[in-house]
């Protein structure tokens, strides 16, 4: 059994198409499609029918599809095992973080990290956009949302605080808003992306209230959005970390601070395996240890096999 075929298959299945599947598999089209062939004139079946918009299964290639699925995982998990008992701990890692999450802390984190363990590699993609970890073979996913994906193994990490704030210049224009619902009468500049929702809830002293101000400029960067209210733009919600500079200088001012706000978190998942790779595991004991470091890091979920130190 040629096992490159085999997956090839899997692949073609899974993606819907000989292009995903080339994609996934860092092949060409005509491979793909010639090694299916292959198989096929070896089985002496058809396994797919093939049209112009669509591949569709035969009966027979979904009988096989199911065998050779299971037979798949059995050596992906047989692997991971062979992995996390490796002495010598090497591999590449796929990474993907918010754009200021990478900027501001995992740069740092990665370079100490590759400098550890000098036979893994990284490759590292800062994105705000929406990600599949399985499709898109990503090992760590961060992101600010909490995930819903069984697929996954996921943690809350930190609680990322967020203050609504403003330019002296803007209010000085347009007044200080004292209650939530004064919200309504100013300009926003709304954060938006795959995980975020634009509109502000704060809990008015009585009940959470969602508000929904008016917004010239929505923007899926919080640097940009930070930036833009240092101009006098409108009012903005930027996580505090972001705007320590900014506040401290007085280029921005926190309002509504007597009115506390929905607060995200930012989470770390990983697919779910019988096995954890050692690469993995080094990586994630790593990143407990560097965010454990700073002791206004509050962690909110730690993995059972990483001992947090008293």
């Amino acid at each position: 059994m040629d096992l490159n075929r085999v997956q090839m298959f899997a692949q073609v299945v899974e993606q819907g198409s000989f292009t995903g599947a080339a994609k996934a598999l860092g092949l060409t089209k005509a491979t793909v499609s010639r090694k299916i062939a292959e198989l096929e004139a070896d089985a002496g079946v058809q396994l797919l029918f093939r049209t112009t918009r669509k591949l569709k299964l035969t009966e027979a290639g979904s009988a096989y599809y199911n065998r050779v699925h299971r037979i798949l995982l059995d050596l992906k998990q047989a692997e991971d095992q062979l992995s996390a008992s490796q002495q010598v701990i090497k591999g590449q890692l796929r990474i993907v973080c918010p754009i200021e999450l990478g900027q501001l802390f995992l740069g740092k984190i990665f370079a100490r990290f590759l400098e550890r363990y000098p036979d893994i590699s990284i490759e590292a993609e800062l994105s705000n956009r929406k990600v599949d970890v399985i499709e898109e073979d990503v090992d760590v996913l961060f992101q600010i949302t909490s995930s819903t994906d069984t697929r996954l193994q996921s943690y809350d990490l930190l609680i990322t605080a967020k203050t609504l704030m403003a330019s002296p210049a803007y209010l000085a224009r347009n007044g200080t808003p004292k209650t939530p619902q004064d919200l309504n009468q100013h300009k926003a500049i709304k954060l938006k992306s795959a995980h975020m929702d634009a509109s502000w809830t704060l809990f008015d002293g009585d009940k959470w209230v969602t508000l929904d101000p008016d917004a010239q400029l929505t923007v899926n960067n919080v640097t940009l959005a930070r930036e833009a209210a240092i101009e006098g733009l409108g009012i903005a919600t930027v996580p505090n970390i972001i705007a320590q500079h900014a506040l401290e200088n007085r280029l921005l001012i926190p309002l509504l601070e007597d009115f506390p706000m929905t607060q995200t978190k930012l989470t770390m998942s990983f697919p779910q395996r019988a096995y954890l790779p050692r690469k993995y595991r080094v990586f994630i004991e790593f990143l407990y240890e560097s965010l454990s470091q700073n002791p206004d890091n509050i962690l909110l979920e730690t993995p059972d096999f990483i001992s947090m130190p008293q």
